[in-house]
């Protein structure tokens, strides 16, 4: 249960790499109570905090969802922001070779999956004082640099983009922020040794967006807490 006060932060996919460590930023820099998502809970590499807490979560799972939903409301019975970290990268072909099954794959995941947990939290994000949606994206959702390869990838990050402004526009004069940020080239699974960022750096904007206060922007997408080119 959270403290009195205590703000509560739900980040999906942090079971390693970005999303662990904006978990562990959100718990250990600005005091959240943490639900951190993952598929398997118990394999997780867990950040050593005791306000960060696993829980089960696949967000291209209605049923797991639900289920977090249901806990969530029961304990800690807030919500204040939502990190919509989980994602996969899908292969490197262009629209002409992907294969459209596990092109849905990648959507499902990476567009569809944060629309359905932005969906099920958005009643507990709206009573919240001060609630915070941030969706993780990609520079290769940038139709302004649109290039080739990765379809499915850079066609589910445009329309996450897209959720993002959409989000943004329902909820606006609520209370609710909802933006979008770019992590950059980060050392993950997913952006390999090569990548010229820690996931520290990577993190950064994320927490900034989920932590805004209540003048912040609403409906942006941003990089190094800077406004970046959709």
């Amino acid at each position: 249960m959270a403290g009195d006060g205590q703000p509560v932060a739900l980040v999906s996919g942090a079971s390693r790499g970005i999303g662990r460590e904006i978990a562990r930023q959100l718990a250990a820099d600005h005091g959240y109570l943490v639900l951190a998502g993952a598929r398997d809970p118990e394999g997780a590499d867990r950040p050593d905090h005791d306000a960060i807490s696993f829980v089960q979560l696949d967000v291209a799972d209605q049923a797991s969802v639900d289920r977090l939903a249901e806990r969530v409301r029961s304990d800690p019975g807030r919500l204040d922001a939502l990190v919509n970290n989980a994602g996969v990268y899908g292969t490197s072909d262009g629209v002409a070779d992907y294969d459209l099954q596990h092109a849905h794959e990648v959507l499902e995941t990476n567009l569809f999956g944060a629309w359905r947990l932005a969906k099920a939290m958005l009643p507990l994000l709206r009573q919240s004082p001060h609630g915070r949606i941030v969706n993780v994206s990609s520079g290769a959702g940038q139709l302004s640099d649109m290039r080739g390869g990765r379809a499915a990838y850079r066609i589910s990050k445009t329309g996450l983009n897209a959720l993002t402004r959409i989000l943004a526009a329902d909820e606006a004069g609520s209370g609710l922020l909802v933006n979008t940020m770019c992590p950059g080239w980060v050392r993950t699974d997913m952006g390999t040794s090569a990548a010229s960022r820690s996931v520290e750096e990577g993190a950064d904007t994320a927490v900034w967006l989920a932590t805004l206060s209540d003048d912040g922007p609403n409906g942006g997408f941003f990089r190094d807490r800077e406004p970046i080119p959709w």
